[in-house]
């Protein structure tokens, strides 16, 4: 059985190459650096939660305008794809097994991928040895693909913030834990201020088409992690808040993080306070100060969100950092990485 750290890459005289030729190729690798020199085949083994879209076609170039890039999921493409991605969950479950009956390539790389927090994230040692790259939300991943990021530049007459809204501030919520952080600061702050709730908590769902109009009816909303964990922010503030136009209350990782990726001056951060009555009270301050109310969305004159939610997309973000990837990593303890 082929373990991860096998090499058997061999060496070859590059051909020879007309003038045109090679300022061309130059010309590239100056230009566009993260361009892949050859095509690149991927193959997910198998599709995230079982929810599958169509791979027909040359999707990355179609969707993205990323080059040499190709996907399938026909798991028959195995001897001879690049790159082979593995979806946690179906593994951790044992819904996909891994092929490791089956003659694996020197040069082929393995991803890991997860787009959950570490709590989610099961039965990870007997992964060892076995993936090459990593392809998760966080920062230092091989292949970071976050729920969405901040780009500059936005749009001078900014975002018209409306201050009349029917709510002052909405939750939606489905996998409710007792023991969680963020129940206990509901629990606590709704002592202080009427909150909206939907979700399974309290039997109140809110279809996909209804839940955005839902939230824009709040002047705030709950942008509560299910895990205070590095680098996680999901789309809790990325569609939930930022689509909706509410300002998020955040609770997560630090606020360092979010102000290294969220837009400046767009959060409040639950950590800021001593207590969630103070919390609760400078939240009914922002409520009813309009100055205080609008420096909230003072970052749409500079800057602008993206949200990732086709894994299309994020599968085709390998081929664009396929030529900075490590050749020769290897995760012999996947789970303190993870953990990490």
């Amino acid at each position: 059985m082929y373990r991860a750290g096998q090499s058997s890459t061999g060496s070859r005289q590059p051909d020879a190459m007309s003038p045109s030729l090679l300022d061309q190729k130059l010309f590239l690798q100056k230009y566009y650096p993260d361009v892949p020199q050859r095509n690149i085949s991927i193959l997910l083994w198998h599709w995230p939660f079982g929810r599958s879209y169509r791979l027909d076609g040359d999707k990355c170039l179609e969707m993205y305008n990323i080059r040499r890039c190709f996907l399938t999921d026909d798991t028959s493409a195995f001897s001879t794809a690049d790159v082979v991605v593995f979806h946690h969950q179906e593994l951790s479950r044992g819904l996909s097994p891994l092929p490791l009956h089956l003659d694996r390539p020197a040069s082929q790389h393995w991803v890991w991928m997860s787009i959950e927090p570490p709590v989610n994230n099961a039965n990870l040692t007997q992964l060892n040895g076995l993936f090459n790259w990593t392809m998760s939300y966080r920062r230092d991943a091989d292949i970071s693909i976050p729920y969405g990021k901040t780009i500059l530049g936005g749009d001078e007459l900014g975002f018209q913030a409306s201050p009349n809204r029917s709510c002052l501030v909405s939750w939606v919520v489905s996998r409710y834990q007792p023991h969680q952080a963020r129940a206990r600061v509901y629990q606590s702050l709704k002592r202080y201020i009427p909150i909206e709730v939907y979700g399974r908590l309290n039997n109140k769902p809110l279809s996909e088409k209804k839940l955005l109009p839902t939230i824009a009816n709040c002047q705030f909303y709950l942008s509560f992690e299910n895990s205070e964990a590095k680098d996680y922010i999901s789309e809790k503030l990325w569609r939930n808040a930022f689509k909706s136009g509410a300002i998020p209350v955040v609770l997560g990782p630090s606020r360092a993080t979010y102000e290294a990726l969220a837009p400046p001056g767009s959060f409040i951060h639950v950590a800021d306070f001593k207590s969630t009555a103070d919390l609760a009270a400078y939240m009914k301050h922002v409520a009813t100060d309009r100055q205080a109310y609008e420096a909230y969305f003072q970052w749409h004159r500079t800057h602008r969100i993206k949200t990732y939610t086709d894994w299309r997309e994020r599968l085709c973000q390998i081929c664009v950092n396929y030529p900075s990837l490590p050749v020769s990593r290897v995760y012999q303890d996947l789970e303190s990485w993870v953990n990490s």
